[in-house]
């Protein structure tokens, strides 16, 4: 990130409405003798699908390509993606997966079928980026393999044969294949979507038809890696519910509970966008604190969202045995003006930072039942981590927060006791600070705290029980608006700037800027 002279004094000055004094200190009690579950470093899984140029332009640019890469995968994206450690990506979608064929991917470049990708644009599928290219990308970003099966127009005779040509070591025709295509040892598969959206874009299926599909799907597609067999068993996600659609939920774990021995799931799905009203209008850029603050509330729901998902799955799964997965979530806005409204593509700002982290932080307090979650999505799509054009490539303001929030992958959630301020804007209220702690691998204590307010900073006080801290220090993101951006021309406009906490009697000071994401570690 270049450019990071800027400091947060001179962010707190350059807000476009000046600052209000901050109201007495909210005082936020640290239970560190009180640790809650694990955080799986999937919760912060990515999701990359052939929709617009997420793919092709974005990852895959083709090994004759002047943008510098490798077997085809542009080298820039992938520095940028090592950087956040990412745990897992989905592919191939999405409502894309519901058509795939995984055939059409695999073998010689210039054998490959050409098909019409019909969800996203209508456009040419050149079907260049396949098994091998996704396999190769993860091993170059260091993550894990989450694919969906389509069990919307597929078979499961071409699932299952797909999962024999992934992970088979066995001598097999499609193991020599495999081999013959460049990969002689078996891939490894972490996860399997078993559909997608398929009350919708997956074939509109009634919940019990659906339960009956997945049943087959669950038994037939076998994972054959010899490694996955005992401990690092391959999990198959379910499709459950899409915001108020609870009754997909309620089959499929009316359904696990009393289960035959021949199939079985350890994970459903929830899918929820932030979009401001359907069909998604609201702007990505030049857009003022009405928008801001309306996001920002209906984002806040996804918490109530996952406590009525997990009451249904608490009904046939106390053990909490079931993750709930929640594969797609994030903005979902007005295309870009003069871009392909198939494609998707839309501008990452400030807001959709604080955005992240409200998430985030909902997630790492529903650690017990949430373990894999997965932005929409990685590149140029939706709420982006990156955006390119051609040779060029920008972090968006969502990127610094992934990169900000590494220390909870993995981490051991650590309860916190607080009443927060309220930040209003007309009818819109919501509470001004979201904050949530952890100890990490290593035993560090970390927390993170957001304000939302775009106007009035806010001054906290941590106080921590249960261990002696006197130092604090981090960084935090802010910028001038709500609707600041980072671009080509200047790709620093949010950039996180240091930060530290002061000791007092109370405990550590922070004081956090207007409309800003801080993570610290204390010491």
């Amino acid at each position: 990130m270049k450019r990071l002279a800027c400091t947060v004094a001179a962010l707190l000055l350059s807000t476009a409405t000046p600052a209000l004094a901050a109201d007495a200190p909210l005082i936020v009690r640290v239970e560190a003798t009180k640790p809650g579950p694990r955080i799986d470093r999937d919760v912060f899984g990515q999701f990359a699908e052939h929709l617009g140029t997420g793919i092709y332009g974005g990852i895959w640019v083709g090994k004759a390509s002047a943008i510098p890469n490798v077997r085809g995968i542009r080298s820039d994206v992938v520095r940028a993606l090592r950087a956040l450690k990412v745990p897992n990506v989905r592919w191939p979608g999405g409502c894309f997966a519901d058509e795939y064929h995984w055939r059409d991917g695999i073998g010689p470049q210039t054998k490959r079928t050409v098909t019409v990708n019909a969800n996203w644009g209508g456009v040419p599928e050149p079907n260049s980026f396949g098994t091998e290219e996704y396999m190769d990308f993860l091993g170059q970003i260091g993550a894990e393999a989450y694919v969906s099966v389509n069990v919307g127009s597929g078979t499961v005779e071409e699932s299952s044969r797909w999962l024999e040509y992934m992970t088979t070591d066995q001598p097999t025709t499609l193991a020599k294949e495999r081999a013959a295509n460049g990969h002689p040892a078996p891939y490894k598969v972490k996860y399997l979507g078993l559909g997608n959206e398929n009350w919708g874009c997956g074939g509109a299926m009634s919940p019990d038809h659906y339960v009956e599909q997945m049943k087959l799907f669950s038994h037939f597609s076998r994972n054959g890696n010899p490694a996955q067999k005992t401990t690092d068993q391959m999990k198959r996600i379910a499709v459950g519910w899409d915001a108020d659609k609870g009754d997909y939920t309620e089959a499929v774990m009316k359904a696990w509970a009393s289960k035959a021995w021949s199939w079985d799931i350890e994970g459903v799905s929830l899918h929820s966008y932030s979009v401001g009203g359907w069909p998604p209008r609201m702007a990505s850029t030049g857009f003022g604190e009405d928008d801001y603050a309306r996001l920002l509330k209906e984002t806040r729901g996804m918490d109530d969202l996952i406590v009525k998902q997990s009451a249904i799955m608490d009904r046939y799964d106390p053990g909490k045995k079931i993750a709930l997965v929640v594969d797609e979530w994030g903005a979902w806005l007005a295309p870009t003006p003069g871009s392909n409204p198939g494609f998707l593509q839309q501008q990452n700002s400030l807001r959709d930072a604080i955005l992240a982290a409200i998430n985030l932080n909902i997630f790492m307090r529903h650690a017990d039942r949430v373990r894999v979650a997965n932005i929409a999505q990685m590149i140029n799509v939706l709420q982006a981590m990156i955006l390119t054009d051609g040779p060029k490539m920008v972090l968006t303001p969502t990127y610094h927060v992934y990169r900000m929030y590494l220390p909870f992958q993995d981490a051991t959630y650590v309860p916190l006791a607080y009443s927060s301020a309220t930040y209003t804007h007309g009818t819109i209220s919501m509470p001004q600070v979201d904050a949530v702690a952890a100890r990490d691998t290593g035993g560090q204590l970390w927390v993170s705290a957001t304000n939302v307010d775009p106007n009035r900073p806010a001054e906290i006080v941590l106080d921590v029980a249960g261990a002696s801290v006197s130092q604090g220090s981090g960084q935090v993101l802010t910028a001038p608006r709500v609707d600041s951006v980072n671009s080509f021309a200047a790709p620093d406009t949010v950039a996180p700037a240091p930060i530290t906490a002061t000791q007092t009697a109370k405990g550590l000071r922070i004081v956090l800027p207007p409309k800003s994401v801080a993570v610290l570690a204390l010491r």
